[in-house]
């Protein structure tokens, strides 16, 4: 669109950032190019904590933990690749129950693929965490229970990674965009 096409909304009219209009829908999986990189940078996955029979087509993980089994409530440890809801209350959780299982090593090595919230706390908890952060140069084209890549999300996505092969991230992940490691 021109510049001179471009019109502010109505006056009285509330507008919403774009990202407020998602469809709530949780039900986007990871394309199978992000899971072959995981694969490549961890060896192997050993749980997918929060999952559902579909994704776990693509993910192959030795466990997995679907909606109806709350992988909240879960043990979580081994080779860990995680692709949360992203409801606000739902990221939270599962972002800060990583974070605990991290800490608590019981967490060998972990990829995570979220919504690049960087102004968010789950985020900055996350990234302070992390050891590397793959930012893809375009959005993630998520898959849904169809098969069908989705046109281009709302919202940019990041991929974190926790462990202690951070050559081994940056080798399987740095063909989709720019990685920051930490000191």
């Amino acid at each position: 669109m021109a510049y001179a096409e471009w019109q502010s909304p109505p006056v009285g009219k509330k507008t919403r950032a774009h990202v407020a209009n998602n469809s709530g829908n949780n039900e986007w999986y990871t394309p199978p190019e992000y899971i072959a990189a995981a694969r490549a940078c961890m060896g192997d996955i050993d749980l997918d904590p929060a999952s559902s029979d579909i994704a776990n087509r693509t993910v192959r993980a030795s466990r997995c933990y679907t909606k109806e089994e709350n992988g909240l409530t879960k043990p979580w440890s081994g080779r860990v690749w995680m692709n949360p809801p992203y409801s606000r209350d739902c990221i939270k959780s599962f972002c800060e129950k990583l974070i605990d299982a991290v800490s608590a090593q019981n967490i060998e090595t972990a990829c995570v693929l979220v919504n690049n919230a960087t102004e968010t706390t789950w985020f900055q908890m996350m990234a302070d965490t992390s050891k590397a952060i793959c930012f893809p140069r375009g959005r993630v084209k998520f898959i849904n229970e169809f098969g069908v890549r989705s046109k281009s999300p709302l919202q940019g996505q990041a991929i974190l990674y926790f462990g202690n092969d951070t050559a081994r991230f940056v080798e399987s992940f740095s063909q989709f965009g720019w990685i920051g490691q930490s000191q």
